[in-house]
């Protein structure tokens, strides 16, 4: 623990097309050694290839697939006598909506498809309709909490 000052929290500026600060933080988290016009590029060509599949705004499509991936619990190693237990733990707001996005941008880059943007617009499309490896990531957190919630008195 850092006995100097805490670390101070630093708004993003939202994106130019949708004004959405999560936009523009999904943007900074799938961008790659510093190549953000890159990043742009991709999370927009998706939201077109969403918008022309669904027939809905991209945006809001997108929205509704991180709130299907954000995990309300997930577990964290304790170390008690020796013995290591997986404890279930609730996931803070934040950390929601960043693992929810890491999940989302991880499996799109495992998908088949062939460019990037074709790969998160699956994935984004699949994620909104509670299918797809970004949602069953959740699921598994899900369960793994549940099946230790006999330790959740170890809880810190």
């Amino acid at each position: 623990m850092s006995r100097r000052k805490s670390a101070v929290k630093r708004s993003i500026l939202p994106d130019a097309r949708y004004d959405s600060q999560t936009v523009s933080k999904f943007i900074n988290v799938m961008m790659l050694q510093g190549k953000k016009s890159v990043a742009e590029r991709i999370f927009y060509g998706a939201m077109d290839i969403v918008e022309a599949k669904t027939g809905q705004p991209g945006v809001n499509v997108f929205k509704q697939a991180l709130a299907n991936v954000k995990p309300v619990v997930e577990v964290k190693s304790r170390r008690v006598g020796g013995a290591t237990y997986q404890v279930p733990v609730e996931v803070r707001p934040e950390r929601r909506t960043a693992l929810a996005m890491r999940w989302v941008i991880l499996y799109s880059r495992d998908r088949g498809e062939k460019s990037m943007a074709e790969k998160l617009a699956a994935e984004v499309i699949a994620a909104s309709k509670g299918e797809g490896n970004s949602v069953k990531k959740k699921e598994d957190t899900h369960k793994m909490a549940d099946a230790n919630k006999a330790f959740a008195h170890y809880r810190w």
